[in-house]
């Protein structure tokens, strides 16, 4: 076996680390392969991550040159600026069960962060925002969510074995119609709502929430950037986003407060694609972007992947209009069914405690590591 860490001008390394779990988890039903344009773009120095970070790519080859593993990691000037660290992000990480494979990955890793000057690794956390971010540990019979990470039941030991421990858990959560919503939620928010003159619009068309980009932007770096340990985006990092889920979103599940007209709080949401994309293997041509259209238009999940709500506005009630609207759009439509709540995470208590009122299942942990070098 070997470890190579190639330059993401070679072509056939590159392909060969995109389609790695594609091989890995042929016979995993709940694996959710990625969109393999998305893949192709972390490999374009045009990608927004590259205007403040490095990032090296390794995989192991056995003595046939087949590939059985592979790890990325990254030295993100703007995380540890914002965070005063010497820190190194993995993620992409995949292997086959065979510890020499892991060992060799994640040793060649440790020399390329040392080089960095770095002196603490911290994952799986993805380049970007939307990516995903924990390795599972536990919900591994459930398919994951778009964007949600996905890993076989061995990762968690191996990672264990090199020295990485737990920073914190987050936990993903389930509903569905039948979920028991408290009747004085939707009493509490109506209140609010008139006594603090807040609103939140409907948004009817793609159209609409273009015009509402600026102000998510503004809210979740407000909002949830520090607390999900993310530096504030830039306007690259929204571009980025915008693009990612605005040609499947469903506008009427993106929700945005306002008090007067100072945006306060947000709520993102979007139908999940993932049977689209086990359909298609990922692939958007030539008739996949068609399938994922059409999924998103009757898929029966929503995935909740986002609320936030400005610091000023916590302790008023506020949270009772998210709550409020969240159920609404689970039962005022006919095509949504069920829905998750991604990246409760394991220190917020308030939110624990807030999601309590409500029957929520939680159904799925994440864990994110870290090791000292």
């Amino acid at each position: 076996m070997k470890i190579l860490q190639f330059h993401p001008s070679n072509r056939h390394y590159r392909n060969a680390f995109i389609k790695f779990p594609f091989e890995l988890y042929k016979d995993t039903p709940q694996w959710v392969p990625p969109m393999r344009w998305e893949m192709r773009k972390i490999f374009k120095t045009n990608y927004a991550f590259y205007n403040y970070g490095e990032a090296a790519f390794l995989l192991a080859l056995n003595d046939q040159d087949e590939v059985v593993g592979r790890l990325a990691v990254a030295n993100n000037h703007r995380y540890n600026d914002f965070h005063k660290s010497k820190t190194a992000l993995f993620y992409y990480f995949e292997a086959v069960d065979n510890w020499a494979v892991v060992e060799g990955l994640f040793k060649s890793a440790f020399t390329w962060v040392r080089d960095q000057g770095l002196n603490h690794v911290l994952g799986p956390k993805g380049f970007m925002v939307l990516d995903g971010f924990g390795m599972l540990v536990k919900g591994f019979e459930y398919q994951p969510a778009f964007s949600q990470t996905y890993n076989l039941s061995y990762y968690p030991g191996m990672i264990e074995r090199l020295g990485f421990t737990k920073i914190r858990d987050i936990f993903t959560a389930r509903v569905d119609r039948s979920t028991r919503w408290p009747e004085k939620i939707a009493r509490a928010a109506k209140i609010i709502k008139k006594r603090r003159n807040i609103r939140a619009p409907e948004l009817k068309n793609k159209a609409e929430l273009r015009q509402f980009v600026d102000d998510l932007m503004l809210l979740y770096n407000e909002s949830l950037a520090g607390e999900a340990g993310n530096p504030p985006l830039t306007e690259d990092d929204m571009a980025n986003m915008v693009s990612q889920i605005l040609w499947i979103a469903d506008p009427r599940l993106v929700k945005m407060m306002y008090k007067d007209d100072q945006p306060i709080g947000w709520m993102l949401a979007y139908p999940d694609i993932g049977k689209a994309l086990q359909r298609t293997q990922g692939r958007l041509f030539p008739f996949g972007w068609l399938q994922i259209l059409i999924e998103s238009k009757r898929s029966q999940w929503i995935d909740f992947n986002g609320i936030g709500i400005i610091e000023d506005y916590r302790r008023l009630g506020v949270t009772a209009i998210l709550i409020n609207e969240i159920f609404k759009s689970i039962t005022s439509n006919d095509q949504y069914q069920y829905g998750e709540f991604l990246q409760f995470r394991e220190e917020n208590i308030n939110s624990l405690l807030e999601a309590s009122n409500v029957d929520l299942d939680f159904h799925k942990t994440h864990r994110l590591y870290e090791v000292n070098l």
